[in-house]
């Protein structure tokens, strides 16, 4: 079931495999063996090549991510009760989090819980509102999450996408920068699977403003691209600008000014989150940030009592 779903989202065996850190042929094995033993086929295939789901197919990968939320958190549930559900807070972030996230979290100390640790975990913003669904997290910093009526998301920090170029780019010289602006060169993106909301939108807004990009290069982090970037070997759109000195890799770092690529990072948890000491700990670290949140229509949203 894990199989069908992670090859349902990336619709790329090759991402998939290395998401389920199996070969590109055992993975493929699977699939066929499984289609071929219900004798129903999930996957639109064409000259080899998954395009699509079937109808089938998105019947049973609906029922399969149920299904592995419920065992996964009946796994969890079981732990907690063995260990003490309320001594550890186990926190999600992103590989692009801001530093100063990670700062007011390790800040914050509850009086009704004094001996309560937090314990930090890096994944992608899939596999985070997975870990928060299932209950392996008890909650998540997640920029664009998906909306989902299992989760409460509230926002807390607003922030445009970026781009990194070359220092003698033509964009160099502009007051404000657009992804159009960047339409003639090759593209270095983050891989889908890193974050597929904000790579979707990236390729949408491409598409209505009628760019069609070059062969982009994938990365997983802003590092990777802007080594790429210092390489001449085109032009990078990240979420958060990376921590190294891009001066000295002759890297220029703007933000982009188009509406559809800026994106609200939010506090996500269970929406039917019972433990106090969770919602109590979101409410502290999201009073850190409560000027800031966005939009001002969702400043008032509660946390599950």
């Amino acid at each position: 079931m894990q199989a069908v779903v992670v090859l349902a989202e990336e619709l790329n065996f090759t991402r998939a495999a290395h998401i389920l850190r199996i070969s590109q042929p055992a993975l493929s094995k699977q699939i066929n063996e499984l289609e071929d033993q219900y004798q129903v086929r999930l996957f639109v295939r064409e000259k080899g090549r998954i395009i699509d789901l079937t109808d089938a197919g998105r019947a049973f990968v609906e029922e399969a991510r149920s299904a592995l939320f419920h065992t996964e958190r009946a796994i969890h549930l079981a732990r907690a009760a063995h260990e003490g559900s309320d001594s550890v807070l186990m926190v999600g972030h992103s590989h692009h989090a801001r530093q100063e996230w990670i700062a007011t979290i390790l800040a914050i100390r509850l009086p009704l819980y004094p001996k309560l640790k937090v314990r930090f975990t890096t994944r992608f913003a899939m596999e985070l509102l997975r870990g928060v669904l299932a209950g392996d997290l008890s909650l998540a910093l997640v920029t664009a999450p998906p909306e989902d009526a299992q989760i409460t998301a509230v926002p807390f920090a607003r922030a445009p996408l970026y781009a990194a170029f070359p220092e003698d780019h033509p964009a160099v010289h502009k007051d404000r920068l657009f992804l159009r602006d960047l339409s003639g060169d090759q593209w270095i993106l983050f891989a889908r699977q890193v974050h597929p909301v904000i790579h979707d939108a990236i390729v949408e807004t491409a598409r209505l403003e009628s760019i069609a990009p070059k062969d982009a290069h994938e990365t997983f982090t802003a590092q990777q691209a802007v080594y790429l970037v210092s390489e001449h070997a085109g032009v990078a759109i990240f979420a958060e600008p990376p921590s190294v000195d891009c001066r000295l890799r002759g890297v220029t770092i703007r933000p982009l000014s188009d509406k559809s690529l800026c994106f609200d990072t939010c506090l996500i948890m269970r929406a039917d989150q019972g433990s106090r000491a969770v919602n109590e700990f979101g409410r502290a670290f999201l009073k850190k940030y409560a000027p800031q949140r966005l939009p001002a229509r969702q400043m008032d949203l509660p946390l599950p009592a």
